[in-house]
């Protein structure tokens, strides 16, 4: 079992004034991985004043000295990913072929994406005869969750470093190990004393602090809507902005006539990958009528054909789900279901064949799924996809509109066909015979999913005070 029993402040590492320990559980063993100790809001008291005191010089660093620091980190951060990958499979359940490729190599992305759009970005632009300039909005607190740890956590310190700002992180305490070696890769990268600090703790402590602290100008915030209500009710006193990016339920139609071979492996892999624990998961799959027997039986197959297996062992297999409360939380999903007359495909209650222990999940697949059903509203977070038969186009349109959610959405098919429908989609990124995400172009939601924009020059964005400069002016820092 490691220990990272210190917060990070003013460039050292610290004891809490008043935290207790914490025991991370391994999901795959269900025995102590790692201890953290979960600061106070004394915690976040030192470090709201290390960040201000730093963001007084860091804020009037040029592009050039940030480009430079962002490159120092990049190096830095390659030299750890073997570690933070380790970290990442044993506190969340990650195999340790996703965790070193997709989760630590994530990190490196945005790293490389905020250098690049800091290289570019027009930090001031004239109107007629006077001007308006960007500037750092001040101390960010920064709360990340546990499912993607680095991704989420360098897609927000990334573009804080690049615009000037510092900050304060509070990662998941499901997670934390990937954050703490983060703070020795910016310590080794030689970031300036107090523009980043790292308070480990949990929401009810160190985030409700962080987001009702006087001394913070943002959170930015990445978790479950529920989470994300309280973090905006607990910022609202002290009208600062909160940038949000929670949950999802995204849908993923399959156009009619399109050859399921083609369509249907996607929107699979998607939902299997990381177990099912990702926000954007395309986990409602809308068929037509016409194909939606055959489309539950092959996919169907292919999850039944997923192995389940040790987060430590090389492999194409999936994991173990973070933990006890989750784990619980999907067997009762998928209890819903069967209750409320979906067709269970494959998969089920209770843990995969030849599992004793471990928060291992049945990889599971449900058809005839109706709108009205909790499988078709509620974000499952597990590897379970619900297949829904739809009529004809609006209908479609409909029934992916129909949650509260609002964060991806997916078409497969003829692409002019597609394309009509993007504009009717509810969605904060449309993906039209596409996998994955693209770090350069804006990620984030619609309604309930949340506000605000990450990844390239729109994370750098909101991390942005704009400025009318009426008269005669010349920028310093243009």
């Amino acid at each position: 079992m490691k220990s990272y029993l210190q917060n990070y402040i003013d460039g050292k590492w610290v004891d809490s004034t008043g935290g207790v320990k914490h025991t991370v559980i391994n999901p795959a063993t269900e025995g102590p991985a790692s201890e953290i100790v979960l600061g106070t809001s004394a915690d976040v008291d030192a470090a709201v004043t290390a960040a201000r005191t730093a963001f007084e010089t860091f804020s009037q660093t040029t592009r050039e000295e940030r480009m430079e620091l962002l490159g120092k980190v990049i190096e830095a951060y390659k030299a750890r990913i073997p570690d933070i990958a380790e970290a990442i499979a044993v506190e969340m359940g990650c195999p340790i072929s996703t965790a070193s490729t997709a989760q630590a190599g994530s990190g490196l992305g945005h790293l490389a994406q905020a250098l690049a759009a800091l290289e570019k970005f027009e930090f001031s632009e004239e109107v007629g005869d006077n001007v308006v300039v960007r500037e750092p909005i001040g101390v960010v607190g920064l709360i990340t969750p546990w499912n993607w740890p680095m991704n989420q956590i360098v897609a927000k310190v990334g573009p804080c470093l690049a615009a000037g700002c510092t900050m304060i992180l509070k990662p998941s305490e499901e997670a934390p190990s990937s954050a703490a070696i983060f703070a020795e890769v910016l310590e080794a990268a030689g970031v300036p004393a107090g523009v980043f600090n790292l308070v480990q703790g949990d929401g009810p402590g160190v985030g409700t602090a962080l987001a009702a602290h006087p001394g913070i100008d943002m959170i930015s915030f990445t978790g479950s809507t529920r989470a994300g209500i309280m973090v905006a009710k607990n910022a609202a006193d002290t009208v600062k902005r909160v940038a949000q990016e929670l949950g999802g339920k995204s849908p993923n139609i399959i156009l009619e006539g399109t050859p399921l071979d083609k369509a249907l492996p996607g929107g699979v892999g998607g939902v299997l990958l990381n177990s099912g624990q990702s926000c954007v998961a395309p986990t409602r799959m809308l068929v037509h009528v016409s194909q939606h027997d055959e489309a539950a039986a092959e996919v169907g197959k292919m999850f039944a054909d997923k192995p389940v297996g040790d987060p430590m062992s090389e492999g194409p297999h999936i994991g173990p789900v973070v933990n006890k409360a989750q784990w619980e939380k999907i067997q009762g999903l998928i209890q819903k279901g069967i209750d409320e007359g979906a067709t269970l495909v494959t998969g089920g209650t209770g843990r995969p064949e030849g599992f004793e222990h471990g928060f291992y999940v049945k990889p599971t697949v449900f058809s005839n799924v109706t709108p009205d059903m909790a499988i078709a509203q509620e974000e499952i977070f597990g590897p379970v996809l619900v297949i829904m038969p739809y009529k004809d186009e609006d209908d479609a349109v409909r029934i992916a509109n129909d949650t509260p959610y609002g964060l991806g959405a997916y078409i497969a098919g003829d692409p002019a066909k597609a394309s009509k429908l993007v504009g009717k989609l509810r969605a904060g990124a449309v993906f039209v015979n596409a996998g994955g995400l693209v770090m350069d172009m804006p990620f984030g939601g619609y309604k309930q999913s949340g506000n605000g924009r990450e990844f390239g020059k729109f994370g750098l964005e909101e991390f942005l005070e704009v400025k009318a400069v009426i008269g005669t002016y010349v920028p310093e820092n243009a």
